[in-house]
């Protein structure tokens, strides 16, 4: 897919709402055919991917716009959380930084809601 690719770093679980709203509202203003957006949870943020509250909402995101979760791998374990119970739409990465180094290596937009 060409166009913008965009990745949002989420770090603490504090700001999901204010990330899920960027995201949003970010989208209203483009054609989604034309972007690809990712979010990386790593640290705390991590955590939010077994809270049914935010959950419903990051679904809805995933299945309706194409938003990429994923989670840090070396946050789960450092949280003692089981990647087996990751809900289907989120996918582990090895580390969070390093695949926000990638994606920023591959011309994805950083943003740090």
């Amino acid at each position: 897919m060409d166009g913008v690719k965009v990745l949002f770093h989420v770090s603490d679980n504090g700001v999901w709402q204010k990330a899920i709203a960027n995201i949003k509202n970010y989208l209203k203003d483009v054609d989604e055919g034309a972007v690809q957006i990712q979010v990386v949870a790593n640290a705390g943020a991590v955590g939010s991917y077994y809270d049914k509250d935010l959950l419903d909402q990051m679904q809805t995101l995933s299945e309706e716009s194409g938003v990429l979760f994923t989670a840090c791998r070396n946050a789960l374990q450092a949280f003692s959380l089981d990647v087996n119970l990751l809900p289907k739409f989120v996918e582990p990465v090895s580390g969070g930084i390093t695949e926000i180094v990638n994606k920023q290596a591959d011309g994805y937009i950083y943003i740090k809601p």
